[in-house]
């Protein structure tokens, strides 16, 4: 097997190479998943992660599955100085464009991989939780890259079809919203209803973890924007422009150092369920007076 150097070890084409070699290196080696991530101290889901490209793999987990394929020394090497060169970037940056169902599906498979995700808002629904409408309304908004009515609806249906996530088998989903998100009027008072009549359905799942900030909660620390954090491996966060996942350690412990201060500031499971009706009802307030 030829690795080809790359000159910076960078950027999403290196890291999908990456995830090749070390698929290919494997399967040469005769290696099931179960025993690669035996012989490299690693667990088989871990190496699963690492062969998609979910998981960004440290420089001493690719030396050891490296060693465990039996690869000759230079081909080490040659993946090594791949996997500091991507640990160096640390971020990887795709550019949202007009291909946001594609975004979607991208993000879907992020959460495929992960067994935790530990999203935070502060001035919109989280996309796992949103309703139909609610996320019609947010592809559909007017900006200077608007989406067409087939890919709004492509959108959409890429996002809801996420929510599956939720029903898969020893997923949790541990979110945090600010009471300003679900004060953001987005669509209809109708629409937010609804909204939040799902949330407080969601509150009661299983699988989810539900936390709301209040706004009469006083706080001490100011976070710049959502995030969503994939297990303890990568942290993906929006702009106007792009898409960001984050996969440093630094950089991802101190994701999950902000993400602990903003849980433990929200009200959750019984409370945070009076919080949505209580939100709720001023929405259904607005509906009626309007219909009158």
């Amino acid at each position: 097997m030829t690795v080809r150097k790359s000159a910076t070890g960078r950027g999403l084409d290196d890291r999908a190479r990456l995830a090749g070699a070390l698929r290919v290196a494997r399967h040469s080696a005769g290696l099931s998943g179960e025993l690669a991530g035996r012989a490299a101290g690693a667990g088989q889901s871990k190496i699963s992660k690492i062969e998609r490209g979910a998981l960004l793999p440290s420089v001493q987990d690719v030396d050891a599955l490296s060693r465990a394929y039996g690869l000759p020394a230079a081909e080490r090497r040659k993946l090594v100085a791949l996997a500091e060169g991507l640990r160096e970037e640390q971020t990887s940056r795709v550019v949202l464009s007009r291909r946001v169902g594609e975004l979607q599906h991208r993000i879907g498979e992020l959460e495929h991989s992960a067994t935790m995700i530990r999203s935070f808002q502060p001035t919109m629904v989280i996309g796992l939780f949103q309703t139909s409408d609610y996320a019609t309304t947010v592809f559909a908004q007017p900006d200077s890259a608007q989406l067409d009515e087939a890919q709004v609806e492509d959108a959409v249906t890429e996002r809801l079809a996420r929510q599956s996530f939720l029903d898969a088998g020893g997923k949790r989903v541990h979110a945090v919203m600010t009471e300003g998100a679900l004060r953001w009027h987005a669509g209809s008072a109708q629409i937010m209803a609804e909204q939040l009549d799902h949330l407080e359905r969601l509150s009661n799942h299983s699988a989810v973890d539900l936390g709301i900030i209040p706004w009469t909660q006083p706080v001490h620390f100011f976070p710049r924007h959502g995030f969503h954090i994939y297990d303890t491996d990568a942290v993906a966060f929006g702009t106007e422009t792009a898409f960001a996942l984050v996969t440093g350690r630094a950089d991802v412990d101190t994701y999950l150092e902000l993400f602990e201060q903003l849980a433990a500031t929200a009200v959750h499971s019984t409370q945070a369920g009076e919080h949505l009706r209580r939100i709720a009802a001023d929405y259904r307030a607005l509906t009626e007076q309007k219909a009158d």
